[in-house]
């Protein structure tokens, strides 16, 4: 098999995949079932694998999918990472478990968010607490989100987010559409009011797997941000915390850090590891994400942007409507064997130093 061989064109392909992969691993696949359903009515599951001792001190954790079109290039590394033997010889007292598909519905509608329009990944906050605010979002919402997808509306729309970029700076034009809010739900980057399926699915997992762990390393699986097939390792940690030290150990400079400014990434509110380490208070946990570049992030951002509107005002069956999928396919999953082959290198060396940091003195 080629590097090519182990991604798939779709959610139900990529399941499938997955387990099969699992079973050929030696690993029996566990299914968490989405309450809600595919395009063709499909069902819609989280699949979990794992290999090593199920007593294991030592715990890598990959998942994929927490965001739904990102789930392609998610998926093609943990079957990749199975079907090559990358866990055939796993240190001793250590163990590996990858979490497939922790966002089915978005993996199988070709949507970035959730049920209900929710950013899982902005979803990990404290809801019993007075969300996150974000001034910016309020000051762009009309931009950031325009009523009609014209020509002409796209142009004034751009104008303003020109102008606030000129003023505050790019990075700032950045974090204003992404880091998050929590009060526009038919917006972009909403975070929820309540923990969803896929983040409850995920501590239940994690509660279950990582029970007897002393030692976890985490690698969210992402893609969207960054030069083409670029894989950037990004600290999840806050700055002077132990986790991120042990980051900085295990990967060196290749690190960056949304919070001291070198990430593709803007800092973002709720997102995975803060749910990981809620789930997981015993252990020492030690995450990333694990970012691949696809396309400019204008490009990106704007193909997001577009698939709101789409589910807000438009019709997902018109020709308008299949060009906006497609274009949001692209953005985070180009579909070319040579991006895939960068992917899959990556995401196998990094691994191999996350299970180095995990079983080091």
């Amino acid at each position: 098999m080629t590097a090519a061989d182990y991604f798939s064109s779709s959610y139900t392909a990529a399941r499938e995949k997955f387990r099969a992969a699992a079973r050929v691993a030696g690993a029996a696949p566990e299914s968490h079932r989405n309450p809600a359903s595919g395009p063709a009515g499909e069902a819609l599951s989280t699949d979990t694998a794992r290999l090593g001792p199920r007593d294991a001190a030592r715990l890598l954790v990959t998942i994929s999918a927490t965001h739904g079109a990102e789930g392609f290039c998610g998926s093609g590394i943990q079957v990749g990472s199975l079907a090559a033997g990358l866990y055939g010889d796993l240190p001793p007292d250590t163990a590996v478990l990858a979490v497939h598909a922790i966002n089915p519905h978005g993996f199988a509608w070709l949507r970035r968010v959730a049920e209900g329009n929710v950013d899982l990944n902005r979803n990990y906050v404290d809801h019993a607490a007075p969300y996150p605010a974000n001034d910016g979002y309020e000051t762009l919402r009309d931009a950031i989100c325009p009523r009609a997808w014209t020509d002409a509306a796209l142009a004034r729309a751009q104008a303003v987010l020109d102008a606030y970029a000129a003023e505050h700076g790019d990075m700032a034009l950045q974090a204003a559409m992404s880091a998050g809010q929590y009060t526009h739900p038919d917006g972009v980057f909403y975070g929820g009011r309540a923990p969803i399926w896929s983040h409850r699915t995920l501590i239940d997992i994690l509660r279950r797997e990582g029970a007897g762990a002393a030692r976890v390393a985490v690698i969210d699986l992402h893609s969207g941000l960054g030069p083409y097939g670029h894989g950037e390792i990004i600290n999840d940690h806050a700055p002077g915390t132990a986790g991120f030290g042990r980051v900085v150990a295990w990967y060196g400079d290749e690190a960056t850090s949304s919070e001291a400014g070198t990430s593709t990434s803007a800092v973002v509110q709720g997102h995975t590891l803060l749910g990981v380490l809620g789930a997981l208070p015993g252990a020492e946990v030690t995450g990333i994400t694990l970012e691949y570049g696809t396309a400019p992030l204008d490009e990106v951002l704007t193909a997001l942007r577009a698939d709101n509107w789409l589910h807000r005002h438009g019709d997902p069956e018109s020709a308008q409507g299949r060009e906006i999928k497609a274009r949001l396919r692209r953005a985070f999953y180009p579909d070319a064997d040579d991006w895939k082959a960068m992917v899959w290198e990556r995401a196998a060396e990094v691994q191999r130093r996350a299970l180095a940091g995990l079983t080091a003195a």
